[in-house]
């Protein structure tokens, strides 16, 4: 059973449960309090250490639901043509047994699997199929093309090459038992094909989601078709879940560092300069400020979304984070983003100031004129916009004025590299006052851009 719980873990990973070990530990600690013996309280147990919401707690409920319901052996009768010819059957078999070996069970000779099969012994049989997924690394599949390999090692591991043996010589020995082997050996065929779309169904999962999530991560975001928008929300959710556990808040750990040797002595003047005290170096570290910058026009409407997400995600992440949106004016929505869901502060802000048409100079000047002195030279800008202006004044002179004002600026541009300077494209202009100017057309490239920075600050 403690297996069966680990291969649960894995299995609910697929289903989207995020497992950390920690997590599985106690999950195991629980369970060993609880025991395995009442299915209901069971449950009940894993839901509530391996649930962290109500999403995960209805996927996780339907997963336990799936790996520990196991498919029933099905019962089958050899064909006739009524149950009297069944009952004839039957009687020719005994007789005839009877008559072998001076009167001896039809049983008797033959392996485990054949007579496990042969007395209808539903929960044997299911112990032995269970048995034999494990032999078969039955949680090693991830592809439905893997179906009759799986199946095939199942059935080799419970005995199926000693039952095909025994089989031939009662085909000539005995028929009628022959029939009746036979018959619940397709049963079993059957039980052990739902035993592996079972497993199919749990395990295969997590490759068919990484698979998914991959090709979402490297797919242009401003190309995303509209049913891959929710799935692409997820992903974006999972990055910034991933920041937030990366990244924490709270550093209220001081490191030390080397011994310092002149402060050492200074405070030990009065014993002669025996270090009864020690006094140590430690590293000054700035405090990290944030000022994001999202352009919500029109141009980039179909990635300020997937912006704007994690912008959210940093203000949980780095402890001073100031954020505006801006197309042809620029607002300060720092207040909406700290107190709101992600998808409720979106449709705020993009309410307020989205799908206009874009002005970069305008903005610029909505900047200077009322938030300047929230840049310091503790302060990385970042902008996150296509520089697209309409081909009004991009006014690259404010922006020059803000890099000198920040310790960096960091423009993350969701067009290709091609596009830049093209048309009414400023990027080349602008990127002149820029420390870092990176393309984020993916999903995987927003989230090392973010990374990269956040993590200077660690």
């Amino acid at each position: 059973m403690r297996e069966n719980i680990h291969r649960f873990f894995r299995a609910a990973r697929g289903a989207g449960v995020h497992v950390s070990p920690a997590e599985s530990i106690d999950a195991m600690r629980a369970v060993a309090q609880v025991g395995f013996s009442d299915r209901t309280i069971l449950r009940d147990t894993l839901l509530l250490t391996l649930a962290k919401s109500q999403d995960e707690k209805l996927a996780l409920g339907d997963c336990f639901d799936l790996f520990f319901s196991q498919p029933e052996p099905r019962q089958e009768q050899p064909e006739g043509t009524d149950e009297d010819a069944s009952q004839e059957t039957d009687q020719a078999a005994s007789s005839s047994a009877s008559s072998d070996a001076g009167g001896g069970s039809p049983q008797e000779g033959l392996g485990p699997l054949a007579q496990m099969l042969l007395s209808q012994d539903r929960n044997a049989i299911a112990a032995a199929i269970a048995s034999g997924a494990g032999a078969a690394s039955l949680s090693d599949i991830r592809y439905s093309t893997q179906r009759g390999i799986f199946s095939s090692r199942i059935l080799d591991a419970m005995g199926l090459q000693r039952l095909r043996d025994e089989l031939d010589e009662l085909t000539a020995t005995n028929p009628a038992l022959a029939e009746r082997l036979r018959a619940a050996l397709d049963a079993l065929r059957e039980a052990v094909r739902d035993t592996v779309s079972q497993g199919l169904a749990l395990y295969a999962r997590e490759e068919a989601e990484n698979l998914r999530n991959e090709i979402l991560r490297n797919a242009p975001l401003a190309r995303i078709e509209r049913r891959q928008v929710a799935e692409m929300r997820a992903l974006i959710r999972q990055i910034a879940r991933r920041l937030r556990e990366r990244y924490s808040k709270p550093r209220k750990r001081q490191r030390r560092g080397h011994l310092d040797v002149r402060r050492t002595l200074r405070r030990n003047a009065a014993w002669g300069g025996v270090p009864f005290l020690t006094a140590w170096k430690r590293k000054h570290r700035d405090r990290p400020k944030i000022v994001a910058l999202c352009d919500v026009s029109g141009s980039v409407a179909q990635v300020s979304d997937f912006f704007l997400l994690l912008i959210h995600s940093l203000h949980e992440v780095v402890d001073d984070v100031r954020s505006f949106a801006f197309s042809s004016h620029l607002i300060e929505v720092s207040d909406i983003l700290e107190s709101k869901s992600p998808e409720e502060a979106m449709a705020e802000i993009m309410s307020k100031v989205g799908f206009g048409s874009s002005d970069y100079g305008s903005s610029l000047v909505d900047f200077e004129k009322d938030f300047m002195s929230a840049l310091t030279p503790q302060t990385t800008v970042i902008v996150l916009g296509d520089a697209r202006s309409n081909n009004l004044d991009p006014r690259a002179d404010i922006l020059r004025r803000i890099s000198e004002r920040s310790k960096r600026l960091v423009w993350l541009n969701p067009e290709g590299r091609l596009a830049w300077g093209f048309g009414d494209s400023e990027m080349p202009r602008y990127a002149t006052f820029c420390s870092v100017v990176r393309q984020c057309a993916t999903a995987h490239q927003l989230e090392r851009a973010v990374s990269d920075i956040v993590a200077t600050y660690q």
